[in-house]
């Protein structure tokens, strides 16, 4: 037994990827996409600080926060057993807007009129019953007007679970390449680089003042109600940023925290963890809600970390959601 476990330690320190020191090899697609190559690794998946180690690194927080984190637990090992190809940035406006126009397909927001959400300087969130910081659903608000400007480079936001799902399968048939979301697994073995880091660029939330759109002293300027979640950092994108304005992780992979909330393609199972295959991991086989990762640009520091799961129903349209594809193989 001791020999057994000796060898899987020396296999999984094997392993481990460590930070490129040259370019990472990057494909682009018919579309302009650009996909980085992630290597086969191995990591430990989810967040093993403890409560008084959170408190010390999000002192502004209140205890109840810190304690529904409880689904980021157990820490376990994965195995990526294969490597693919992540989208080096988030699925940009001009990008989604070439999809529609190729392909014809409707986004579901404007497919069942119901719309999306969107910024009013006027919405008072006191008003609703949500407290939600945005208005809609309305459907003056879609993933071409999410209620502020946007150019062809920033993130799209307002897309369904579906509608990322039906570019992937689109591509795939243009291309005869797979196309699809990446799994929570991958997802996070992407963002902390195969690492066990909070963020991608380490475990201080410092660090993402330099290299994520998150909720700031830019954006509490809008929303002082929220000032003291802000990061002291002004990156002065009070809303979405061009995709990579920040530095990348290690994988060379840019906007992994902040920006844009990105979906993946598993279903949420809040005790999935418990029990969780060692290799690949795909997520529960059923699921009413589906995991989306990273933070958006009005995120706080807590959940813009790697290790946060965070969901919605596969047909939610919202101002923060966005989405990054995978692309299995060149």
């Amino acid at each position: 037994m001791l020999t057994k476990l000796l060898g899987g330690l020396i296999a999984l320190v094997a392993f481990m990827p460590t930070a490129q020191a040259q370019e990472p090899a990057v494909f682009e697609n018919s579309l302009g996409m650009l996909f980085v190559q992630v290597p086969v690794g191995a990591f430990q998946m989810g967040n093993a600080r403890s409560p008084t180690r959170m408190k010390q690194l999000f002192p502004q927080y209140e205890e109840s926060r810190l304690d529904e984190l409880s689904d980021e637990m157990p820490v376990h090992t994965v195995w990526i057993t294969h490597d693919f190809w992540l989208g080096q940035h988030e699925v940009t406006v001009g990008q989604f807007r070439k999809f529609l126009e190729l392909s014809g397909y409707v986004p579901e927001s404007v497919r069942d009129g119901a719309g999306g959400y969107g910024y009013d300087p006027a919405y008072d969130p006191a008003t609703t019953e949500r407290h939600d910081a945005f208005a809609g659903r309305d459907p003056k608000y879609s993933w071409a007007n999410p209620g502020f400007p946007q150019a062809d480079d920033h993130p799209v936001l307002n897309v369904t679970w579906n509608d990322a799902v039906a570019m992937a399968h689109w591509l795939s048939e243009k291309e005869g390449h797979r196309y699809r979301l990446p799994t929570e697994a991958e997802w996070e073995y992407g963002c902390n680089a195969g690492q066990s880091t909070l963020f991608p660029a380490g475990n201080d939330p410092v660090a993402l003042d330099l290299t994520a759109n998150v909720f700031d002293a830019s954006s509490a300027k809008l929303w002082p109600q929220w000032a003291a979640y802000a990061r002291p950092g002004d990156d002065k994108f009070p809303f979405t940023a061009p995709v990579g304005s920040f530095e990348p992780n290690a994988f060379g992979l840019y906007d992994m925290a902040g920006n844009a909330w990105e979906w993946t393609a598993d279903w949420y199972g809040e005790n999935y963890y418990q029990d969780t295959p060692l290799e690949d991991p795909k997520g529960p086989a059923e699921g009413s809600v589906k995991v989306r990762r990273g933070g958006a640009w009005h995120t706080w520091a807590l959940y813009a970390r790697c290790n946060f799961r965070n969901v919605n129903s596969p047909d939610t349209r919202y101002v923060l959601q966005g989405m990054r594809l995978l692309l299995e193989k060149p």
